[in-house]
């Protein structure tokens, strides 16, 4: 029974990119104690990873294939690309940085109106690209053709050339003493350049993401504006977002549809 219960919270986290204790206890009818065994006992093969309140995947020392980030934690990806839908105004303007949640943004603007988009991710192009109402530029420079994108001195300069209402972006990660992560420094200079040019800074991270190691920095969580994610942030990362005013935005989750 162990070993069936462990496979199962190994799939679940693998699905769905974070798993807290007492979700899990209550989904097999177990004590938080039985649970925190179980996981225990996963982490110490290095299939699981702790944080804060549950369990995530095994930071990885580069990060996984794009397909891959598509559909991993995808539910939570596509609540807060709602929640950022709802809260952007009609006619603005924004910049999207690259990655798959800023992506789910992109889908969740597809049917707006009078939208101008500046973005250096081709994925996120074509997402709003049959909508003759949306205003689209694109950065142009090296392409990374397996995560189809442009970063570096080539996308920094691109938005540099603007000054957009709201800059929307993600971050490999997020290490305990706030500091933001990314795999490329490349990819850290372009998320900056971001966040140099927009009005109203919009970090767009799922909970999985907190405690994620990566290892390039640059910028810190309680420096942004505006954070979107999923769940209650874990404990570490709540004191310093509450002192520096950070708006917290935790979307509501989205009805799966049906088959």
């Amino acid at each position: 029974m162990q070993d069936e219960r462990q496979a199962q919270i190994l799939e679940l986290v693998r699905a769905e990119g974070f798993a807290p204790i007492e979700g899990l206890a209550e989904r097999f009818g177990v004590t938080p104690q039985t649970v925190r065994r179980l996981v225990n006992r996963l982490c110490d093969q290095g299939l699981l990873r702790r944080l804060h309140g549950g369990v995530t995947l095994p930071a990885p020392v580069q990060n996984l294939a794009y397909e891959g980030r598509q559909v991993l934690n995808l539910p939570a990806k596509r609540a807060i690309a709602q929640a950022v839908a709802a809260f952007l105004p009609e006619g603005a303007s924004l910049s999207l940085g690259l990655g798959t949640t800023p992506e789910q943004v992109a889908v969740a603007l597809a049917g707006r109106r009078n939208l101008r988009v500046i973005t250096n991710s081709l994925n996120a192009a074509a997402a709003l690209a049959r909508n003759p109402e949306i205003e689209i530029t694109i950065a142009g420079g090296l392409l990374r053709a397996q995560d189809r994108d442009i970063v570096g001195e080539a996308a920094a300069s691109f938005f540099a050339g603007f000054k957009v209402d709201f800059g929307i972006f993600g971050v490999g990660g997020i290490d305990e003493d706030g500091t933001l992560l990314d795999f490329q420094l490349a990819e850290v200079q372009a998320r900056q350049a971001m966040r140099e040019n927009c009005r109203t800074e919009l970090l767009v991270a799922d909970v999985s993401k907190f405690g994620r190691n990566a290892t390039a920095r640059g910028g810190r969580l309680e420096e942004v504006q505006c954070l979107f994610t999923d769940r209650p942030v874990p404990e570490p990362f709540g004191a310093p977002l509450a002192a520096a005013g950070v708006s917290l935005h935790v979307a509501a989750p989205v009805a799966e549809e049906a088959a």
